[in-house]
């Protein structure tokens, strides 16, 4: 039987607007424990930066202190995993894709039993989140 690779995301298409897929992430992430520390509107920073027009793409930042806070303790260097990036984008034909990163996958390379354990915890949260969209 052949392994079949672990995808680094969870995912849902929405038929909804761009604003609103972005209001209902951050609810819906809220609603898990997370708070968004960050928010990239990437259309605006490429049309600012280099003048390209791209679609409407959104990075949310989220971050769950509490589990930060007890994988920070476990890993010191995981700080540079965190946040837990959403991306919210226009995929085209009033579709809306919502994808959250899977931290069990992106923490693979850390040889830490304890954090993966972690990690677990907070992709259930997320694999939540995607699912109640």
């Amino acid at each position: 039987e052949r392994e079949i690779p672990m995808s680094y995301y969870f995912s849902k298409t929405l038929s909804i607007g761009f604003n609103e897929a972005v209001r209902r992430s951050i609810e819906g992430l809220k609603n898990e424990g997370f708070g968004i520390i960050t928010e990239i509107d990437l259309k605006e920073t490429f049309k600012k930066k280099i003048d390209v027009d791209f679609r409407n793409y959104c990075i949310l930042g989220a971050c769950n202190p509490t589990l930060a806070y007890d994988a920070l303790k476990l890993e010191d260097k995981v700080g540079a995993m965190l946040p837990c990036n959403v991306v919210v984008q226009d995929i085209g034909g009033g579709r809306i894709e919502v994808a959250a990163i899977d931290p069990v996958a992106s923490m693979q390379a850390i040889d830490n039993t304890r954090l993966k354990q972690a990690a677990e915890q907070v992709g259930a949260k997320l694999r939540q989140f995607i699912e109640k969209l």
